[in-house]
C-alpha cells in the first residue's frame, strides 16, 4: 500500500505541475481550476490514500460502483461528482451520495433528482451536460443536451427543490464539427457559460477537459478538470 501511495503522489505531483503549467501559459492563478480525479473502476482503497495526499474532489461514472465506494468512504473530507448517463432508476441512490451530478441532461432526470434529493433532505449541484454533437433537440452520444437546449434545461434546474444550477460540462466530442479539435470545443463551452451566465450568475463552473486534453481546457477557461488515467494509471481491462 506504500507503493501505491507514493504511486499516486508522483503522479497527482505531475498532474499538478501540468496543470499549473497551463494556468500560467493562460495568465490564470492555479486557484481559479480544480482538480477532479476520476476514480471509476479503481478500490476505495485508492480513494482513501487520494485523500490522504490532499485529493478532495472525486468523480464516477457508474452507480453501482460508486454507491458501495462512497459508503465505505464516509468518513472521508472528500466530494463527490457523478459523470455518467445516469438512468432514473439509479437518481434514488445517486442523490444519496453525490454532492454533484455532473451529467444533467433531460427535463425527466431533474425532475427525479429534485424528488430525490428533496426526500433525502439534501441540496445536490447540477452541471447541464452540452453535447457539442447533436442536432437540435437531440442528447449526444455519450449523453448531453444539444446547444439549443441548454436555457430551457437550466431554467428547469433552477427552479427544481433540493437542485442548485452550478454550472455546465461537456466531453470534447468524437464526431460533427468539433471532433479533434478540443480547444475549439472548451471555448464554445465557454461562450455558452458566458450566456448562461447573464441570467444565472452563480452557475459559474464549467467541468471540461480530462487527462489528455486538460491543457487545451484550461486554456479555454474550465473550473474543474476532471482527471483519471493520468493519476490513477491506465485502467484494468474489464472483463
Amino acid at each position: 500500500m506504500t507503493d501505491r501511495r507514493a504511486q499516486l503522489a508522483a503522479n497527482l505531483a505531475q498532474v499538478e505541475e501540468r496543470i499549473a503549467a497551463a494556468c500560467a501559459a493562460a495568465g490564470r492563478k492555479r486557484s481559479e481550476v480544480t482538480l477532479i480525479v476520476v476514480t471509476k473502476t479503481y478500490p476505495a482503497s485508492d480513494v482513501r490514500l487520494l485523500s490522504e495526499i490532499g485529493v478532495r474532489h472525486v468523480a464516477e461514472n457508474k452507480d453501482q460502483d460508486a454507491a458501495p465506494k462512497a459508503a465505505e468512504c464516509a468518513d472521508l473530507p472528500i466530494s463527490w461528482h457523478f459523470v455518467g448517463q445516469l438512468q432514473t432508476n439509479k437518481v434514488r441512490s445517486v442523490a444519496s451520495y453525490a454532492d454533484v451530478v455532473q451529467s444533467v441532461d433531460r427535463a425527466k432526470l431533474v425532475t427525479a433528482l429534485s424528488t430525490a434529493a428533496v426526500r433525502a433532505e439534501r441540496e445536490i449541484g447540477c452541471l447541464v451536460q452540452v453535447a457539442l454533437d447533436a442536432e437540435s433537440g437531440e442528447r449526444g452520444d455519450r449523453g448531453g443536451v444539444a446547444p439549443d437546449g441548454i436555457e430551457e434545461l437550466a431554467a428547469k434546474v433552477a427552479e427544481a427543490p433540493g437542485l442548485r444550477l452550478d454550472g455546465l460540462m461537456t466531453v470534447a466530442p468524437l464526431a460533427g464539427p468539433y471532433a479533434g479539435r478540443q480547444q475549439a470545443a472548451f471555448e464554445r463551452l465557454m461562450e455558452f457559460s458566458s450566456s448562461l451566465r447573464a441570467t444565472h450568475p452563480a452557475a459559474n463552473m464549467v467541468s471540461a477537459g480530462m487527462s489528455a486534453d486538460l491543457e487545451q481546457a484550461v486554456a479555454a477557461g474550465a473550473t474543474h478538470v476532471r482527471v483519471g488515467t493520468a493519476v490513477l494509471g491506465v485502467r484494468p481491462r474489464l472483463r
